[in-house]
């Protein structure tokens, strides 16, 4: 996989490069005991939850990943910095960088397995039969972590052998063998196209249920136009999240992995670089975001929160009234 400390030979602007490292490396920084606090508790939460149903499974994936994903910040933050060790760097372009990435696409994957499982619930009952299936959705968690960690990041950390003797030119890149460099592409392009397919379905399944709770309401005869807005209101908080977070970095992933790989040089090449930092960073703020989701979406989820708080002397100002359940 790509790494986030890539460096170009190019003198042009040399220093707005070192200022954009420093500046998106304390970003990194200052997300990190956010997205810390956010994801020990929803660790918390989840560990006294019981896996009764297919949302919380795929849920407490999710928790792990990003929890992971979260664990990677310092050291890749830290790769950044001008100045810092070789083998800092270096351990970074071997392990760190490369579990951030890997986690990021667990997330989108189980994303979208949540998607899946909210359609079969709601639109396809039917569907209950496997969708709903609790060992339906271990297996499928199982795989996502097997293909993503066994066929991603394991070949990557291994075939990111050598000495690194390049410090200052596409400095992850020249760790890699020239295996490792032909797996990068396939890999970037690989996860490009997941990206994609998770996108196109996570909207078809919101759109798909947003329509039939809407029908219902119709059907019924309901005037609730409360639960009306809070049903567009959940849907579009969950597009949106993801489409902010992951969209840009997904525009801009590929045009930079071709910078990469092929050394590009030049100055009118270092837009590829600034956009892509920046968009990574937003897509790590996915791991403050997600925390946040989980109250909106899962009430059990929500109401062991407030138990756990309330045993603890603490109070929240909200309720789980009207909204949907994880059964």
């Amino acid at each position: 996989m790509a790494n986030t400390t890539a460096h170009f030979s190019s003198n042009c602007d040399r220093v707005g490069h070192v200022t954009l490292n420093v500046a998106v490396s304390c970003f990194y920084f200052i997300l990190f005991p956010i997205a810390l606090l956010l994801n020990g508790v929803a660790a918390w939460v989840s560990l006294n939850l019981r896996s009764t149903s297919t949302f919380i499974v795929y849920l407490k994936n999710l928790v792990v990943s990003d929890l992971l994903m979260t664990l990677t910040l310092p050291p890749v933050a830290a790769a950044m910095l001008p100045g810092m060790a070789v083998e800092l760097r270096a351990f970074d372009c071997r392990f760190s960088s490369v579990i951030f990435y890997c986690c990021l696409y667990t997330s989108i994957s189980l994303m979208g397995l949540i998607s899946l499982d909210r359609f079969f619930k709601i639109v396809r009952p039917f569907g209950k039969l496997l969708g709903q299936n609790v060992v339906f959705s271990l297996v499928m968690s199982a795989l996502v972590w097997l293909v993503l960690f066994g066929g991603t990041a394991i070949p990557t950390i291994i075939l990111t052998d050598r000495n690194p003797v390049n410090v200052t030119h596409d400095f992850c890149m020249s760790l890699k063998s020239p295996a490792g460099v032909t797996l990068n592409k396939y890999v970037v392009l690989s996860m490009e196209v997941l990206f994609w397919l998770v996108s196109v379905l996570i909207s078809f399944c919101y759109i798909c249920i947003t329509l039939k709770v809407l029908q219902s309401f119709r059907t019924s005869g309901s005037n609730n136009s409360q639960g009306k807005k809070k049903t567009k209101l959940r849907v579009f908080l969950i597009l949106f999240v993801f489409f902010v977070c992951f969209v840009p970095l997904h525009i801009i992933r590929i045009p930079y992995t071709l910078h990469e790989i092929h050394a590009i040089d030049g100055c009118n090449q270092t837009w590829v670089a600034i956009a892509h930092k920046l968009a990574l960073w937003v897509s790590t703020t996915n791991t403050c975001l997600d925390p946040l989701l989980y109250i909106y979406l899962c009430r059990e989820y929500r109401d062991k929160l407030v138990d756990m708080l309330k045993a603890r002397g603490i109070h929240l100002g909200f309720n789980s009234e009207g909204e949907e359940t994880s059964q």
